[in-house]
């Protein structure tokens, strides 16, 4: 049985929520969001609340119940608060900048990267050396900063390259003398 989906998931004041058939919509102060059901779950929404059943009791239903519980819960939290990612840049002359709708990167390489800024997610380096990306689809948030960390991922010997804020680089000796 799943713990996940048994829980239901509370609508906060100013946000509106409709099920129509399988697919899920909600609106907040940040913005709207969408959410098309699997075929073994179902929701309704009660008082406020919002609760997903699997149709039938198979494995695969019992699954995607608490999988899609969990996907409406972030629809709700990023149409309320949003979702951000900081990443940093360690590295002599690595940096970032905003240009338009690119990100434009300078991570060591003979050229320059210029990652274009997808839909629904908004890009800012408050530093060089930082980059915030915030959105309201945690999705997409998420995508975007593997995206930019996957140009230069932090090496081992010195930690130079691109990495999430707080993430911890296990750090390898380098060679002895």
């Amino acid at each position: 049985m799943s713990r996940v989906g048994k829980k239901p998931v509370p609508i906060p004041a100013g946000v509106t929520a409709n099920v129509e058939g399988q697919t899920f919509k909600v609106k907040g102060p940040k913005g709207e969001l969408k959410l098309v059901l699997h075929g073994d779950v179902a929701a309704k929404i009660e008082a406020d609340e919002l609760t997903v059943n699997p149709v039938n009791d198979t494995q695969r239903a019992r699954a995607m119940w608490g999988t899609y519980r969990a996907l409406a819960a972030k629809l709700i939290t990023g149409v309320t608060k949003g979702y951000e990612r900081k990443l940093e840049i360690t590295g002599v002359g690595y940096r970032a900048a905003v240009q338009g709708r690119n990100l434009n990167l300078q991570l060591g390489y003979a050229h320059e990267i210029n990652y274009a800024i997808p839909e629904g997610v908004t890009i800012t380096t408050p530093k060089q050396t930082e980059i915030l990306i915030v959105g309201i689809d945690a999705q997409k948030v998420g995508q975007a900063a593997a995206e930019i960390r996957a140009f230069r991922r932090p090496e081992p010997y010195k930690g130079k390259g691109v990495r999430y804020a707080g993430e911890y680089i296990l750090r390898k000796e380098g060679k002895k003398k």
